[in-house]
């Protein structure tokens, strides 16, 4: 006998998404979505005339939600087509509708249609979680904007930032993410009542050649699904290649999330950021005192799946012959769901990781004063010029007494690059005036402006943004 744990389980669902975004990609919602579909579709036929009784439509609406899924499953088995397994499993639960239940659809009616549906509340559920991000990202780059860290080029220090201003540039590609799934989103078109090969020629045989009605029942049913338009031209499917522009904006979220993860990853290795870590945390289970950053690991992770799926969606689009073919169902079931669960799951992540990011200013301070020394020779070669002093001579004495520096660090000794410069008579400045060129302020340039008028952009941009969900169910990140 089969026991609860002898099936393999989908760990996106059952481990890292939401209860909401695992719900929307249920056999019951999406079933409950058919059936509301084959609803919408008897009732707008009821209201352009054709022989659909209200007391039909009414049976199929008391029905929605009572699905026998066993018996569905017994059905399929035997016509092996699950379409009209719920065809006739409806109609055995409501006899009085049967004869009228998907009246001149095809299964794509049902199949692209619920898709379009579900895929638009995951979009809009995606949304919130970005503007979530957005929001927590926004508040810790304004809080730090002013905090003076090294800057690294080839990953190796330069010139001072802010640690505001980094943050800055996690928020600015969210943001970007923002735009397009919101771009996506306002596009978005339902297939609509199209039937077999997208003439609508069965829904034009019912309406005795009445294209007028045949256009009134395409917009009658979008509309009872909250659809302002349809696609005007489909094979039998919508057009495959918006799945693969779904992936694309998926594909963005992944690589921002991927970015910043990875950047506070080599951030917490040298002890300048640290992810949250719970009182009763456990970090490995033989090096006690681990605390390892593993949300943004786990991110990371996560979003990688999500790059390795971008291109079953494009592949699938090119390939589809003429009005349609049956090769893209099974990849379109896995992709699209597996990819819009990782993207909540990898927003949950994000937001959790920036909300309890902690900034070790100690070490990031020390951090600085080892390398600012180099960093500010050029300042200390400009106040020497201010004195009197060759610029070419001067650039050639800071030269040797860096690479000097250098050197001792390489061997393990501590470096003594000011105290030589203070001592070099050439040079021509006291140690005091050498430190008063060594305040971090100094070398941040326009970071902190530049991240307090990015933020405000961005609040003012989320003030206008419409929220789609006002609850959340977050799964708890541990």
């Amino acid at each position: 006998m089969t026991q609860p744990n002898d099936r393999y389980a989908c760990p996106l669902a059952d481990r890292y998404a939401s209860g909401r975004m695992a719900a929307l990609f249920s056999p019951h919602t999406r079933i409950r979505t058919w059936r509301r579909l084959w609803v919408a579709l008897a009732d707008a036929e009821r209201r352009i005339g054709l022989p659909v009784s209200a007391r039909q439509v009414a049976a199929l609406k008391a029905h929605v939600d009572d699905i026998d899924f066993d018996a569905a499953a017994a059905v399929e088995r035997e016509v092996r087509h699950d379409v009209m397994a719920h065809v006739r499993t409806y109609g055995a639960q409501v006899p009085l509708a049967a004869p009228i239940i998907h009246l001149g659809a095809t299964s794509c009616f049902v199949t692209d249609n619920a898709d379009l549906v579900i895929y638009r509340d995951a979009l809009r559920l995606l949304s919130d979680r970005l503007v979530a991000v957005i929001r927590t990202l926004a508040t810790f780059a304004y809080r730090h904007r002013a905090v003076p860290t090294l800057g690294y080029t080839h990953l190796q220090p330069a010139q001072l930032t802010t640690v505001g201003k980094r943050a800055a540039l996690w928020l600015q590609d969210f943001v970007d993410d923002l735009e397009q799934l919101t771009f996506v989103l306002e596009r978005l078109k339902f297939r609509g009542v199209k039937g077999t090969t997208g003439t609508q020629a069965s829904f034009l045989a019912l309406c005795d050649g009445d294209e007028q009605r045949v256009i009134k029942l395409d917009r009658l049913v979008a509309r009872a699904f909250g659809f302002s338009e349809c696609y005007e031209v489909v094979g039998q499917t919508y057009p495959r290649k918006l799945d693969a522009e779904i992936l694309a904006v998926l594909a963005g979220v992944a690589m921002s999330a991927s970015k910043m993860t990875n950047d506070i990853r080599y951030l917490q290795s040298v002890g300048e950021l640290e992810e949250s870590f719970g009182t009763h945390q456990v970090g490995s289970s033989a090096m006690a005192f681990k605390r390892n950053p593993m949300r943004s690991e786990r991110a990371d992770s996560l979003a990688r799946l999500i790059l390795s799926l971008t291109t079953s969606p494009q592949m699938t689009a090119a390939t589809q012959f003429l009005e349609r073919t049956l090769d893209d169902s099974a990849n379109r079931r896995i992709v699209l769901p597996e990819a819009l669960l990782a993207a909540d799951a990898v927003l949950l992540l994000c937001n959790d990781i920036a909300g309890g990011l902690a900034v070790c200013r100690g070490v990031i301070r020390r951090r600085i004063d080892e390398a600012l020394p180099f960093l500010a020779m050029e300042s200390i070669m400009m106040a020497a010029v201010r004195k009197g002093g060759d610029r070419q001579q001067l650039h050639e004495r800071l030269r040797v007494h860096a690479m000097d520096a250098v050197a001792r660090r390489r061997n393990g000794q501590a470096v003594d690059l000011l105290a030589r410069m203070a001592a070099d008579p050439q040079i021509g400045l006291t140690q005091a005036e050498i430190d008063a060129l060594l305040d971090p302020q100094a070398f941040v340039g326009r970071a902190p402006a530049q991240t307090a008028r990015f933020v405000a952009g961005v609040r003012a941009q989320l003030r206008r943004h419409r929220r789609f969900f006002p609850k959340d169910d977050a799964r708890v990140v541990v």
